[in-house]
């Protein structure tokens, strides 16, 4: 069964389970007076049933819980009475999803249209039985006049029940009119019904804001003007009713699930996951150890049980590790149908047409990390509507299609999720880029650089080549935000672009942040980790091999030109001096960079843990992690460490103002 299948289930089961909560709650009441806002969350349970399996493509039972809402809509409107012949139908339906829910689960696809026959049926079979008492002469016509269909209900309900109807006058204040609403809202319901809220304006004095209160209580109006302590009217008297005994529950109701799924809080697993990571330090420390007593006492009986003990906790964590993962992982097309919705609704406001394409739905990603993507993601969504779109006529010009289309794509690569947002429009003006860069002062006139490093100053706080503000873009914040955010969880983005064709934007994000697999280094006397995934490969290097090109030490990677920086420098630590040292090579594709390093320790697991606020402005870690015998070493920040690096290159060429 498909991810998104299995999060239908779950979520339609929560419902269904809800509602039959609501209808036992209905059948318990009917006879001694039904709860409106009981009879309000059934309907809107059973409208999100609707929405949600059409969002989903099942049809069917959007198409049956279609014709439920209708029935409810009628009932919270007073135009059905409840009687048990009434509750009776409604669990009858309720079971009828619940089958067509678990049907699915086995692959079953049910014919509702008899089902939906039935519904119809009964609703007329009730038209016209609904009764209630006739306002007229009861009630001013000019206060009937401002009530809605649903509160002139409510209005009968608590007449016909025999309870008196008030107005409640309140003047307030308008700098907390708002608090003093609400709690006198709050008051009043625990007293009785509220039907209606009108703002009036009569004998209201200046900087201040009336209300009448329409409510339902049977309680005497002395009593009432005690204890809620404002002016109230009395408009009908309440009525001595007696008390009608509840009725015996008798109700046959399937309890079996149909399926096994658990909704766990996120944070539970959190807890998990770092209890794991203190229990992978206490690991590191069980091998260290058992070295350690190999050197001291050799291969003796006892040293071989704790090496045996140290590989199956290893083994052990690991899997572990791996199940709590797994529960954690979401599949990435949650996110896409999020941004379906945007874009159908910018899309409207701006007046294109834009076609979306999703590919690669299924593949999963963390949940913390699917949260933290939707911001870049809704701003890359949002620039290719407003920029990268163009409208329909000057489409139609260059020979496209008068619709757009956007493209959202998600596949895995390694430890990596790789997320394209491509849209076939009229793609980035590089020169307008660098016009803007120089005008804010960013970049002087005689600085040549390729597309790619112009294309970067998008990323820049406050930019913007947008003339116009819109509600969808141009205000200069977004493509800074998509950096922030993706630098958090260790991802960066790629832009290609192609004039009067379209843009592709390229998301490089890990598909956990939990134990991550490092490199150890060594630059002069201090050790950092560097995380395999931002790795490709390590290179043995002789000094005389990098060369510079345009003030840019470089390297010739197998006939490529591989960016160098020397992590030393950018740390001011002292390295060795010797004509052999080792590089690094971090990032994919184009983004490829060689970091120098002096030595290779080879991987450990490591365990990230933030530097806090005190160094929340420390340029160039991602944390700190504990190894060997507690010793604390840095870890680097792979896309901070870069930028710095082609700054201080940059500075050093004469190129850019910093």
């Amino acid at each position: 069964m498909s991810s998104s299948k299995q999060e239908f289930i779950a979520e339609a089961e929560d419902l269904l389970e809800e509602s039959g909560r609501l209808i036992i709650e209905i059948q318990d009441t009917c006879q001694t007076g039904l709860n409106p806002d009981t009879i309000n969350a059934l309907f809107r349970s059973i409208h999100t049933l609707k929405g949600l399996s059409g969002l989903f493509g099942h049809q069917g039972i959007s198409d049956l819980s279609h014709a439920l809402e209708s029935l409810l809509d009628e009932i919270r409107l007073g135009k059905v009475d409840v009687s048990d012949e009434v509750v009776r139908f409604l669990f009858t339906n309720i079971d009828i999803l619940r089958s067509l829910v678990e049907g699915l689960g086995k692959g079953k696809d049910q014919d509702v249209s008899g089902h939906l026959k039935n519904i119809e049926v009964f609703r007329n079979s009730l038209s016209g039985k609904a009764k209630g008492p006739d306002l007229k002469g009861l009630i001013d016509e000019s206060m009937l006049m401002v009530l809605s269909e649903y509160e002139e209900h409510r209005l009968k309900v608590n007449i016909h029940e025999g309870k008196g109807v008030y107005l409640a006058k309140a003047v307030f204040s308008l700098a907390d009119f708002d608090k003093s609403l609400e709690g006198l809202t709050r008051l009043i319901k625990s007293k009785g019904e509220l039907i209606s809220t009108l703002p009036t304006s009569s004998n209201v004095p200046p900087d201040s804001i009336g209300f009448n209160l329409m409510f339902g209580s049977g309680q005497p109006i002395e009593k009432l003007r005690e204890e809620i302590g404002f002016d109230i009217e009395n408009i009908i008297r309440p009525k001595a009713v007696e008390a009608v005994p509840q009725p015996q529950k008798n109700q046959d109701t399937t309890l079996k699930s149909t399926t096994t799924t658990v909704r766990v809080d996120i944070e539970k697993l959190d807890r998990i996951l770092n209890t794991i990571g203190e229990l992978t330090l206490a690991k590191g420390a069980v091998r260290r150890i058992g070295e350690e007593l190999v050197e001291t006492y050799g291969h003796s009986p006892l040293v071989i049980d704790v090496h045996k003990i140290s590989q199956t906790l290893e083994k052990r964590l690991s899997e572990l590790q791996n199940q709590v993962l797994e529960i954690r992982m979401v599949p990435i097309g949650q996110i896409f149908s999020r941004l379906a919705q945007v874009i159908r609704k910018y899309s409207r406001e701006i007046g294109k047409h834009i076609e979306l394409i999703m590919y690669g739905e299924d593949t999963e990603i963390d949940k913390y990390i699917a949260e933290e993507v939707i911001d870049p993601l809704m701003h890359l969504v949002r620039n290719a509507i407003d920029h990268g779109i163009e409208p329909a006529d000057e489409r139609k010009k260059r020979g496209k299609r008068e619709s757009g289309t956007i493209i959202l794509k998600a596949s895995q690569r390694g430890n990596h999720v790789i997320i394209e947002v491509k849209d076939d429009g009229g793609g980035i003006d590089i020169q307008r880029v660098k016009n803007k860069a120089i005008a804010m002062g960013l970049l002087e006139t005689d600085i040549k650089l390729d597309e790619k490093e112009i294309i970067d100053y998008i990323f820049t706080p406050g930019f913007s080549t947008k003339d116009v503000v819109s509600e969808v873009s141009g205000r200069g914040v977004g493509m800074d935000v998509v950096k922030e955010k993706l630098a958090a969880i260790g991802g960066f983005a790629e832009i290609d672009t192609e004039r009067y064709k379209g843009t592709t934007v390229t998301l490089t994000i890990p598909i956990t942040l939990a134990i991550v697999k490092a490199l150890l280094i060594r630059i002069g006397a201090m050790k950092f980790a560097i995380p395999l995934s931002s790795i490709s490969e390590t290179l043995v290097i002789m000094q005389e091999d990098i060369q510079t090109v345009e003030g840019k030490e470089v390297y010739n990677l197998r006939g490529e030109i591989l960016p160098m920086t020397n992590i030393g420098r950018i740390f001011g630590i002292s390295q060795d001096e010797s004509e052999k040292s080792f590089a690094v090579v971090v990032g994919v594709g184009n983004r490829k960079h060689g970091l120098i390093v002096d030595e290779l320790f080879g991987q450990h697991e490591i365990v990230i843990k933030s530097l806090g606020e005190y160094f929340s402005g420390f340029r160039g870690f991602a944390g700190a992690a504990e190894i060997g015998k507690h010793e604390v070493i840095m870890v680097i920040d792979i896309d901070a460490l870069i930028e710095e690096s082609v700054i201080k290159q940059k500075v050093k060429g004469g190129g850019v103002n910093v």
